[in-house]
């Protein structure tokens, strides 16, 4: 292949192409920056002339690879098809190359500098390396098509775009730094996603935007800094959603927000205080793991279901995140913790759950229905603590004993009545149903009547709140 006018740099790439040899302009190991002389430029129009017809020698592997040069010019590779490998490493890229439909076998621009990369529908049979690259503006990716992997481990760039790609194996971004969106709605990745360290920085904006995404593994963030806001609405992740050890800051908006979504695990401990709202509305978890010290002062569970929940704590510990609710009072979340130590057989945190439930309710009912559910709660807690009426039961059977031992009642047959007994007389004022033929045949007078009264109306409560825990009972 003939060019004319090429520079001595460029006769170098020219030889080296056809037998895929390596082309190194980096001086002492730097790369290429915006100041080489002519020794390390290459002008782009002679790289797109020497990838669309240059040809391999017989029995090599033809690929364009260059380390520490400087690009002058945009490298227009748009809708092209490119069969060979492409390096250029270490390089230093005046304009952006333009990669709108290119079909390439790899690409590799690894500790590269460029303004920005569109690469939108890019599809690259192997892998694409961006990793530590500096990008100033946005790189473009979405709808994007990798048979392997896309690596950008402790890259540098302003935003990265990936909306409806399709990556066939990981996307390798640990240490990754962005100063602006992580786009990538509608993604398909079939391994995992690795933001371990990340530094994702869109404060009041979407740091890390994943809506509908389906990712064969995991999504890992451990450790990870990310300002902004984390929006992973309607993912699929059947593996590990990991936040252990990260920073989520988004104070005054959502921090982060995985409802509808359907996650194998989602780990949030150990890791510092969220700031800002979690949102989880319909999300299904299998394993939550939270400490009660990760959540923020404002979440949102309605729908919320999980398998199960890590650690394992006192139900108070965890009573005091749904009292956070930004609704207020959520039944359904109190079904779910309660639902969830019913499974590890804790029946006893469960019911403590349940009465937090009926006492959460009673503060939005009128103040009459306030009253009767005090009663239930004083008596028997709404039917989970029943050893309460035996509680006052005895209690009331005790001072009625007592009393009424002191002072008779007079019969109101005399010569008919049965022997006076203190303590069934009492027990049949109790007792609203069965008759011990006591309170028929004795008649207390005025302040023994009015105790009479009190004991009658205390044994109907009692049954009644009973009655009401027993049937709430069955039907759970």
């Amino acid at each position: 292949m003939e060019i004319p006018g090429l520079s001595p740099a460029e006769r170098r790439v020219l030889r080296a192409f056809p037998s895929g040899a390596y082309v190194d302009f980096r001086v002492a190991g730097d790369a290429a920056d915006a100041g080489a002389g002519p020794e390390r430029t290459l002008r782009a129009s002679v790289l797109r002339r020497v990838l669309l017809a240059g040809t391999a020698d017989d029995g090599e592997v033809a690929a364009l690879r260059v380390l520490g040069a400087r690009v002058s010019g945009a490298l227009d590779l748009r809708y092209a098809r490119i069969e060979h490998p492409v390096v250029l490493a270490d390089c230093h890229f005046d304009e952006p190359p333009a990669l709108y439909g290119a079909r390439l076998r790899q690409l590799n621009l690894s500790r590269s500098t460029l303004p920005e990369l569109p690469a939108a529908t890019l599809q690259v049979e192997g892998v694409l390396r961006l990793t530590d690259c500096t990008v100033a503006g946005a790189v473009t990716l979405g709808g994007a098509k990798l048979g392997n992997a896309l690596f950008c481990e402790r890259a540098d760039i302003g935003s990265l775009r990936l909306d409806q790609a399709f990556i066939d194996d990981d996307v390798c971004a640990q240490g990754l730094v962005t100063h602006g969106e992580l786009h990538m709605d509608g993604a398909t990745v079939s391994g995992e996603i690795d933001l371990r360290d990340a530094v994702l920085t869109a404060p009041g904006q979407c740091a890390l935007t994943a809506e509908n995404i389906g990712v064969g593994a995991n999504l890992r963030a451990e450790g990870a800094r990310i300002t902004g806001r984390v929006e992973l609405r309607g993912a699929r992740v059947p593996g590990q959603v990991g936040f252990a050890g990260a920073r989520l800051s988004n104070p005054g908006g959502v921090a982060l927000r995985a409802s509808s979504s359907t996650i194998g695990e989602l780990w949030l401990r150990p890791a510092e205080r969220i700031e800002g709202v979690v949102n989880l509305r319909r999300a299904r978890i299998e394993v939550l793991n939270a400490r009660p010290d990760a959540w923020p002062e404002t979440v949102r569970l309605d729908g919320l279901e999980y398998t199960s929940l890590n650690p394992r704590l006192p139900a108070d510990e965890r009573l005091a995140l749904l009292r956070r609710d930004e609704e207020g009072h959520v039944p359904h979340a109190y079904e779910q913790l309660a639902a969830s130590y019913r499974r590890v057989g804790d029946d006893a945190a469960a019911r403590a759950v349940q009465l937090a439930r009926q006492r959460r309710h009673r503060a939005t009912l009128p103040w009459y229905a306030r009253i009767w559910g005090l009663l239930q709660d004083v008596t028997v807690g709404y039917g989970f603590r029943p050893l309460r009426a035996a509680a006052w039961l005895i209690a009331l059977l005790a001072a009625g004993t007592a009393v009424y031992a002191l002072h008779h009642p007079a019969p109101l047959k005399p010569g008919e009545a049965p022997y006076f007994s203190a303590f069934f007389y009492t027990l049949d004022l109790l007792l609203p149903i069965i008759d011990l033929g006591q309170q028929g045949a004795f008649k207390p007078h005025g302040g023994y009547q009015l105790l009479s009264y009190v004991l009658i109306l205390a044994g109907w409560i009692l049954a009644t709140t009973t009655l009401t825990g027993i049937t709430r009972a069955l039907s759970r």
